[in-house]
């Protein structure tokens, strides 16, 4: 009965969808108040059934209802509890579940802290919100119900959870991640409706910025979970592949990134109004597409979900109404967006403009490498792989372009600047180049030109930014009364600007001095490596809950200390015997230490991987800083009481 409960809600959350799509909107059409205010009850409703729905499956899973086919498809009575839960995101049904509660939690909460908008403008919102809802929910109940039966026949046990999944990042990387891409639904509303009311004035953007910069942040913890995976859990201790399920996330995180930017300057000066319009259509058209390429089946990749292509057409056709649609309407809508305001070709603005080109070309770059193959496929012209070697060799130089637009972007002046005024860079710039040149030749005894390269650029960044801190508090009466005086936005772009700049310190620096062995080790035997000692102690079979594993013991000595590592190459049970690799990490702020089992091999031998990879830690820290800025700019006062 649980699981018709829970089909049940779906339905009822259909309809309840599809009156918030119509009735706000036609109040704001009519003028009616009473229509226009329906938007919150129907969103909490909404919200409520679609919980309803998460709560029955949920339970199914946490039960062992094996006459739910996805639960019989998807879990195992031997999998962790934990692990059963997460299972409800780990197949095709229960993740589209997943992202409908998380569009109903979204809009409900626009419905919640967006009091001090006007009526009309938050009718329009709640309605195209309810519009997307709509798409996704017939698409969950007619091609992807979570509740479908194995009736009146049922397996006793499950095939259980990809082992691959069965890991605490697949516990908080998709909802992380999801809670990101259908964040950007948000702002893609306010658009549709500042398109529709034809009100596209500053206010909008103002309305819809702490909106997006909470969405990119979640969506920057969501990606930097799914690297933090594929690095540990995969076994080959790499962080980024450019697969395309990885691209799928990464390009609506780049038209993000141009968005916030270009928000900041709609905002401020009132410019831009039709390219940030474009910029909010375009990065929850990258969101829709990376769903499309995820379940469509077009697309062979860990990450990718195996189903039938035939509901490929569905959200194939759901992407072409939603961007056809906005993209119609703007058409229609945008040429009578006109601004007066001019501003000079030295000033922030001019910055900002080339950051936005910048990335709207990354973008570019990106969706045309992972698009390029499967548009060969489907025109019959064969197999085509477009990897790394092309997206480094595109994307990077655009990366390292970009970065001295953001050191000088910060520090320069709306409207028109002096050239004179920016001597004040000199000190950084000459700090960075020094330190840069030296560094590679005091870390290795091979120098690395693109090292020093990616050094100067990185401490460009951080050095500018606290040339800018000085500048903006110098006139105060004591450094607390000049910092005090800065706004949660100005911190919140200094902490995402620095994240960036020790990202790209942790990419270039772990790509050029890692050190890679694939060795042979009997028992006993000992390996050096980067001047530490790997010595294997040997295997022991040990039980997990639902596997057997041969765990290696490795110790590792490091100048005066020495610590254990235990690799496992574990056999699940439920899995016909699938072997999965679990490889052993230490950890540190400048270094990782990573070991690996391979395939046994005669005599009692093992392949072993051994692994010394330094700051590739800081490819983390950096994404958590620049998230943690995201998030820090929602706390900006000006957001808590946005009136027009």
């Amino acid at each position: 009965m649980i699981p018709e409960l829970g089909n049940m809600a779906l339905a009822l959350a259909v309809c309840i969808a599809v009156a918030q799509s119509v009735l706000p909107l036609w109040g704001s059409f009519v003028g009616s108040r009473q229509l226009m205010r329906l938007g919150y009850p129907l969103a909490l409703a909404m919200f409520v059934f679609v919980s309803i729905a998460m709560v029955c499956l949920a339970h199914a899973f946490l039960t062992d209802d094996f006459s739910v086919a996805i639960v019989a498809a998807g879990s195992n009575s031997l999998l962790p509890t934990v692990y059963k839960f997460s299972a409800l995101w780990g197949g095709h049904e229960g993740s589209m579940l997943l992202w409908i509660w998380i569009l109903a939690l979204w809009t409900l909460a626009v419905a919640l802290f967006s009091s001090e908008l006007p009526l009309d403008v938050l009718a329009r919102v709640l309605s195209v919100m309810a519009m997307i809802a709509v798409g996704f929910l017939l698409f969950s109940l007619l091609t992807s119900n979570p509740f479908a039966r194995l009736l009146p026949v049922f397996p006793a046990e499950g095939k259980d959870l990809n082992p691959l999944l069965q890991d605490p990042g697949l516990v908080i990387h998709p909802p992380m991640l999801y809670i990101g891409y259908v964040g950007f639904s948000v702002a893609f509303a306010f658009a549709i409706a500042a398109l529709i009311g034809g009100r596209m004035d500053v206010t909008w953007a103002r309305w819809s910025r702490p909106w997006t910069n909470l969405a990119w942040g979640f969506l920057t913890m969501g990606i930097m979970l799914g690297s933090w995976w594929a690095y540990y859990e995969l076994g080959w201790g790499g962080w980024w592949f450019w697969d395309p399920v990885e691209n799928a996330s990464f390009m609506p995180w780049l038209a993000g990134t141009a968005l916030i930017h270009s928000l900041a300057v709609t905002e401020k000066r009132g410019l831009f109004k039709s390219w940030t319009l474009l910029l909010a259509i375009f990065a929850f058209s990258l969101s829709l597409l990376g769903t499309f390429l995820v379940r469509s089946g077009v697309l062979t990749s860990v990450h990718a979900f195996a189903t039938d292509p035939s509901r490929g057409i569905f959200i194939l056709i759901f992407l072409g109404l939603v961007v056809g649609g906005s993209l119609t309407l703007y058409a229609f809508r945008a040429p009578s967006v006109k601004s007066s305001i001019g501003f000079h070709w030295l000033s922030r603005e001019t910055f900002l403009l080339i950051n936005n080109a910048i990335f709207l070309a990354a973008t570019l770059t990106v969706l045309v490498g992972t698009l390029f193959p499967l548009i060969m496929d489907s025109l019959g012209q064969g197999k085509y792989s477009v990897g790394a070697p092309y997206f480094n060799a595109v994307f990077v130089p655009l990366m390292a372009l970009l970065v001295p637009f953001m050191g000088i972007g910060p520090t320069a002046r709306w409207k028109k600047d002096r050239a004179q005024r920016w001597k004040l860079l000199l000190v950084p710039v000459a700090a960075a180049l020094l330190m840069g040149l030296l560094f590679p030749l005091l870390y290795s005894e091979v120098y690395h030109p693109l090292v020093a390269v990616a050094v100067i650029l990185a401490l460009w960044l951080v050095f500018s930014l606290l040339t800018d801190i000085k500048e903006k508090t110098g006139n105060a009466a004591n450094l607390w009364a000049g910092l005090s005086r800065r706004t949660p936005s100005y911190y919140g772009m200094v902490l995402a600007h620095l994240g960036f700049a020790v990202t790209l310190l942790g990419v270039c620096l772990s790509s050029h001095y890692s050190i890679e062995r694939d060795v042979k080790m009997m028992p006993g035997e000992s390996y050096q490596l980067a001047k530490l000692n790997f010595n294997f102690n040997g295997t022991r079979r040990v039980n997990g809950p639902n596997f057997v594993a041969d765990e290696g013991e490795f110790e590792i000595s490091e100048g005066g200390s020495s610590y254990i590592l235990l690799p496992q190459k574990r056999r699940y049970k439920s899995q016909m015997g699938s072997v999965m690799t679990e490889a052993a990490i230490s950890s540190g702020i400048f270094r990782h230490v990573y070991v690996a089992l391979g395939e046994p091999l005669e005599d009692g031998a093992w392949a072993v991987r051994l692994y010394y990879k330094p700051f590739v830690s800081w490819i983390w820290y950096g994404a958590v800083f620049m998230a943690a800025g995201a998030l820090m700019t929602v706390f900006d006062r000006r957001y808590r009481k946005l009136k027009a």
